[in-house]
């Protein structure tokens, strides 16, 4: 019985954490990604440039990171973001080395809050490879 209710508690939160692109909030109570710029180097790996608005107050509410993931979720780079950016926005900040299969030619880029992590609109980017 214990090991039933386990696996029960185990499934359901695994579905409510999957990535849904249709459900989101442009509020800037929730972090936004207002543009990115990848760029594939010669070593394969892709850095994205991105640029973040959130409505940050101070260290109890501000974007603490943003994300590139495939569009089954699978996260496939990750910035952290170490501090708020009260008078600095929207602002833009970098994450090179990251690994993307050669068959993914588009992939969602995501910000999140401390507040209320992800929830922001998804950008959608067109890699176009070397």
């Amino acid at each position: 019985m214990r090991l039933l209710l386990i696996l029960s508690l185990f499934a359901s939160s695994v579905s409510a954490s999957e990535f849904d692109i249709d459900t989101y909030s442009t509020s800037l109570d929730f972090a936004q990604v207002k543009d990115v710029l990848a760029t594939q180097k010669p070593s394969g790996n892709w850095c994205f440039g991105t640029s973040v608005r959130h409505n940050d107050q101070g260290w109890e509410h501000y974007a603490n990171g943003w994300e590139v993931i495939d569009f089954d979720g699978n996260q496939l780079g990750y910035r952290e973001l170490a501090h708020p950016h009260d008078n600095e926005q929207p602002f833009t900040r970098s994450q090179c080395n990251i690994e993307i299969p050669l068959e993914i030619t588009r992939v969602v880029v995501r910000a999140k809050c401390n507040k209320h992590g992800f929830g922001g609109k998804p950008f959608i980017v067109e890699l176009k490879p070397l």
